[in-house]
C-alpha cells in the first residue's frame, strides 16, 4: 500500500509486482491534497476523523471510569447485576444495535452531524470492564488511608485511583481512538454530506466514484489514514505494556 502510493496508475496495474516504485511519484499525494481533475477535501475529512477521535475518546475515558469507580468503590444496590449486565453486553455483537442506533439518530435529526459520529461510540462496555478488573485489585488499605486524611469520594477518585490508573487509562485511550478513527461502517452509513465525511469514510466514497480507475490515489488515501493510527500507537506503547504487565500499584 505504501509503496503503491507512489507509483502511477500504470505501474499499480502492470502485470508484473514491483516491491519499490520503478518511477517514483509524488502526483498521487499532490492531486489530494492541492487538487486536480477531481477535487478532494481531504483537509476536512483528517480534520473530521481527528475531531471524532479525540471527543469520542474523551468521553469514553470520562464515563467509563467514573462507571468502573462507582461499581466496584461505592456501596451501590444490584452492583453485581450491573457488572453483568456489562459483562454479558460484550457478547452481543455490536451490528446488533446498528439500525436502533440509526433510526434514533434519524428521529432526531442528528444525521448529518458530529453527534452521530461521536455518541455511539461513548457507551461501550469494554473500557468499563477493563477499568473494573484494574479497581478490584486496587488496595482498600490507600483508600482507607486517604479517607482518614480527610478525602472524599471524589477526592479518592481523582487524587488516588485516576493517578494510578494512567497506564491502563492511556491503553483504553489509545484502543478507543484507533477504533474510531478507523471505523469504516458507521460513519458510512449515517453521514452523506462529502464534508461531514471522516477519512475511512472518504476513501470508500472515491473508491467507487472518482477514483474508482485510480488505485495510487486511493494507496496514497489509504497510506494517510494509517499513519496517524500508528503514530499514536507508536508513542502510546510504553504505557500499554506497562497496562499489560500492571498487577498492582505504586506504594
Amino acid at each position: 500500500m505504501f509503496s503503491n502510493s507512489f507509483k502511477t496508475d500504470v505501474e499499480v496495474m502492470a502485470p508484473v509486482f514491483h516491491l519499490l516504485p520503478q518511477e517514483f511519484t509524488w502526483d498521487n499525494f499532490h492531486t489530494i491534497f492541492v487538487g486536480g481533475d477531481v477535487e478532494v477535501p481531504i483537509f476536512r475529512w483528517i480534520f473530521n476523523s481527528f475531531f471524532v477521535g479525540f471527543a469520542a475518546t474523551f468521553l469514553v475515558i470520562l464515563l467509563d471510569t467514573m462507571a468502573a469507580y462507582a461499581l466496584t468503590k461505592l456501596d451501590l444496590p444490584f452492583k453485581k447485576t450491573l457488572i453483568a449486565l456489562f459483562v454479558g453486553s460484550l457478547m452481543v455483537p455490536g451490528i446488533i444495535s446498528f439500525l436502533p442506533q440509526y433510526l434514533n439518530f434519524s428521529n432526531l435529526n442528528l444525521i448529518n452531524t458530529y453527534y452521530v459520529l461521536i455518541l455511539p461510540y461513548s457507551g461501550g462496555a469494554l473500557g468499563v470492564f477493563l477499568l473494573i478488573q484494574f479497581f478490584q485489585s486496587f488496595p482498600i488499605e490507600i483508600i482507607e488511608a486517604a479517607k482518614m486524611d480527610g478525602a472524599n469520594k471524589w477526592h479518592v477518585f481523582t487524587s488516588v485511583l485516576l493517578p494510578s490508573s494512567v497506564s491502563i487509562v492511556t491503553t483504553l485511550a489509545i484502543f478507543t481512538f484507533m477504533g474510531v478513527f478507523n471505523d469504516y461502517v458507521w460513519p458510512f452509513f449515517t453521514v452523506t454530506d462529502l464534508e461531514m465525511r471522516t477519512l475511512t469514510a472518504g476513501i470508500a466514497v472515491m473508491a467507487t466514484g472518482s477514483f474508482v480507475q485510480s488505485y495510487g490515489k486511493l494507496m496514497a488515501l489509504a497510506t494517510l489514514s494509517t499513519l496517524p493510527t500508528l503514530l499514536i500507537f507508536l508513542i502510546g506503547q510504553r504505557q500499554f505494556i506497562q497496562s499489560i504487565t500492571a498487577t498492582g500499584v505504586k506504594q
